[in-house]
């Protein structure tokens, strides 16, 4: 366990992700969700597919296949597909309402999944910095209106992101944060492809506008590939609960991004908030508790090392990642 570099990388991760809501809402602008949402988590398998021939990775074993299906539910179909259908008649900005409970979600996976016990002290922090960001939503006018399908496919998201996180960070002890998603990645191939080939001949994207197709290309290399690099490495290193606050800092960056690349207007008052979040965050990684159990529940960690037979290749390839 490394905590200052767990928090370096959690870090990373979030500023990629960030990013996700609204590359997402330009590319369902012009093109198919569907294709939207399976088509980048066909196109990141490629690059997993070579990523793990260039690294020589041992495959996975039976358990740590049945972990990756929950990866793969959570993060490679549930959120890209739920969060697809949202965005073709919400915000991004609105969006980001909603995806303010994914760290508590992540929080709350981590002790049903990795048997995580954070101390009070963290679910205080944590709820003090979801509250300013919702308070700060609201001001901004970013909250309004009756609960829509739209949210309920948001709320969807969440909850298989924070599962697949969850599983993610804990598998990526044994794995590796790359390799997790890319074996989760390569994993989901057989609904990804067929999904993305009806959706592209159903709807053919020809013509979707080079702004699409720009999002759409940072929603695979970025948001389904590189940046778990970072943050299944992140959560492994620093423990699920504590690195997943981080993401408190996810929405406040969202509305930054939609301003830019939307021309959505965004107040003054971000960058206070924006600070009160980051001092929460700061505060949640200076808690003590919340490490990584000896022998979490569903399995051990350094069973499934002795399993792959290549612990230490493990840790070199986390240090790229």
């Amino acid at each position: 366990m490394r905590p200052g570099a767990g928090i370096a990388l959690g870090a990373l991760g979030v500023l990629a992700f960030s990013m996700s809501l609204p590359a997402t809402r330009v590319a369902v602008h012009t093109l198919d969700p569907w294709f939207v949402a399976f088509g980048r988590a066909v196109g990141a398998a490629l690059l997993a597919w070579a990523y793990l021939r260039l690294t020589g990775a041992p495959r996975p074993t039976l358990d740590q296949w049945r972990r990756l299906s929950i990866v793969a539910l959570g993060v490679v179909v549930g959120f890209p597909l739920f969060t697809s259908l949202a965005l073709t008649t919400q915000t991004s900005a609105h969006g980001a309402v909603v995806v303010t409970v994914l760290p508590a979600m992540t929080a709350v996976f981590a002790v049903l999944r990795a048997g995580e016990r954070p101390p009070p002290l963290f679910w205080i922090a944590g709820a003090a910095g979801l509250a300013l960001v919702l308070a700060f939503l609201a001001a901004s006018g970013s909250m309004r209106g009756a609960l829509s399908a739209a949210d309920l496919f948001l709320l969807a998201a969440v909850v298989l992101c924070g599962l697949g996180y969850a599983e993610g960070g804990r598998l990526a002890r044994d794995l590796g944060g790359a390799r997790t998603i890319c074996w989760a990645l390569l994993l989901s191939l057989p609904v990804t492809v067929p999904v993305t080939v009806v959706a592209a001949l159903v709807h053919p994207p020809q013509g979707g506008g080079a702004a699409a197709w720009t999002g759409f290309g940072y929603l695979t290399v970025v948001s389904m590939f590189l940046g778990f690099f970072a943050w299944y490495a992140g959560l492994a290193r620093g423990g699920i609960a504590k690195v997943g606050q981080i993401q408190l800092v996810q929405p406040v960056l969202t509305l930054i991004w939609s301003a830019v690349l939307l021309g959505e207007a965004v107040t003054p008052g971000a960058l206070v908030v924006a600070g009160a979040v980051l001092a929460c965050v700061v505060l949640i990684q200076r808690t003590r508790g919340g490490a990584v159990p000896a022998h979490a529940p569903g399995g051990s960690s350094s069973a499934g090392r002795d399993r792959a037979g290549h612990a230490g290749d493990v840790r070199v390839a986390d240090e790229v990642s």
